[in-house]
């Protein structure tokens, strides 16, 4: 969990006096929403169900990786 934010919203914009405001400022990490984690964490899967190889893995007739 981050510190908050002590004021309300100015869009990107820093705000002298709000410790999540300096936090930033010296280099934290902006918190990413989950609808962008979500599409990342979709793209890796994707490319890990693409990468996988059935004759190397001795899957059966019905590849099923990826399906848990």
């Amino acid at each position: 969990m981050t510190t908050q934010h002590t004021h309300g919203p100015t869009f990107g914009r820093r705000v002298d006096g709000c410790p999540r405001c300096d936090e930033l400022d010296a280099g934290a990490a902006p918190v990413r929403w989950s609808t962008s984690r979500a599409r990342e964490d979709e793209r890796r899967r994707s490319a890990e169900i693409r990468a996988h190889d059935c004759r190397a893995a001795g899957c059966a007739v019905v590849c099923t990786y990826g399906d848990w």
